[in-house]
């Protein structure tokens, strides 16, 4: 899994944020499900994924902070 960049993710908006993150979330949910019926060989990911998912929630709170 490649991990995006914070700076790359500040040109988006709040709204697409919560959607990347919703996106983000379907994933790890997938990955949780590959892991529970040991067909996931690198869990590694599921790290990243969630790491991600903090990191567009974080944005997304900051800007909508921003703009009230």
């Amino acid at each position: 899994m490649k991990q995006t960049k914070t700076k790359d993710l500040a040109a988006l908006s709040a709204v697409e944020l919560k959607k990347k993150a919703a996106e983000t979330r379907e994933s790890l949910f997938k990955l949780r499900l590959r892991k529970a019926t040991r067909q996931l060989e690198d869990s590694s990911g599921l790290r990243a994924l969630k790491r991600d998912i903090a990191r567009y929630e974080t944005l997304a709170k900051q800007k909508a902070k921003a703009a009230a």
